[in-house]
């Protein structure tokens, strides 16, 4: 099946040129099934990529997203106890999140869209246990690195006293809440993860906007990311705030189950249900 883009032939008296005509079409937005194809696409080079580099992949994005977190940190400090405040900070969340996406590490939250499309699309069990071990691989290399970026800011003076202070108070406020309120927080997150991910393959090139705005929100509304979450949560186990047993059950284990429900059950089967006839057929 051709999937550039056509000339609508009842179109073409409204056109004064083929030049025209390709303007149009260069101007237009990709249809969902080409959004559908870019990320197949992507989830199968994924899932052929050797495991040592998805590994490497998944540990620098681990360690890189802690900027989300020191970003932050920095704002937190330097900014008064005012309600306002917690919108501002949420800005400095947006930076490891750039920094990640836009220098294409591997971030598990994407895999829940990426890499899910070709299981809806092959349906093998082939298929079935690439995905189950990238995923494995990918979530580990992600919470190895959270805990290398977490024991750095912890045992070292890198931060200044402020910065170090807010960062601590941060990671604590991020994993409070119970298990169930915080598998409800994780939901939305991945869906905005999925979502984003969805539009940056569009073929619009607003990259940074969408990234920002998306991963702002997120901050703002208090809700869960679990990579970006495990460096918090590793800075609370690491600083003694909280043992690591407790924060597992009552923090990680119902967030990422919350990130897949949101990232898979919800926005890529919704996704795959707009696009599954044309498709298919």
């Amino acid at each position: 099946m051709d999937d550039a883009p056509h000339r609508d032939p009842e179109h073409a008296d409204h056109v004064r040129n083929e030049a025209e005509a390709d303007a149009v079409n260069e101007a237009s937005h990709l249809s969902a099934r080409l959004v559908y194809h870019v990320v197949l696409r992507e989830g199968e080079e994924e899932l052929k990529r050797p495991l040592a580099a998805l590994a490497w992949a998944g540990l620098a994005a681990g360690l890189m997203i802690s900027v989300s977190v020191m970003g932050k940190a920095v704002l937190a400090a330097h900014l008064p106890d005012a309600p306002w405040t917690t919108y501002v900070t949420a800005f400095g969340y947006s930076f490891g999140f750039l920094l990640v996406i836009l220098s294409r590490m591997q971030l598990f939250t994407e895999d829940t869209i990426t890499t899910v499309l070709p299981l809806l699309t092959h349906r093998d069990a082939a298929t079935l246990w690439r995905v189950a071990r990238l995923w494995g691989l990918v979530l580990g290399a992600n919470v190895a690195g959270a805990f290398l970026a977490a024991a750095f800011f912890v045992y070292s003076p890198a931060l200044s006293a402020e910065a170090a202070t807010a960062m601590g108070d941060l990671s604590l406020k991020a994993t409070s809440g119970g298990a169930w309120e915080n598998f409800w927080r994780a939901i939305p997150a991945g869906v905005l993860i999925a979502a984003l991910v969805w539009m940056i393959s569009s073929g619009d090139h607003e990259y940074f906007f969408v990234i920002t705005a998306f991963t702002w929100l997120i901050a703002a509304g208090g809700f869960q990311h679990v990579i970006a979450g495990s460096v918090e949560m590793a800075h609370v186990a690491l600083s003694g705030a909280e043992d690591l047993p407790a924060l597992l059950a009552r923090w990680f284990l119902p967030v990422l189950a919350g990130n897949v429900v949101g990232g898979t059950a919800i926005f890529t089967l919704a996704a795959w249900g707009q696009v599954r006839q044309e498709v298919e057929r």
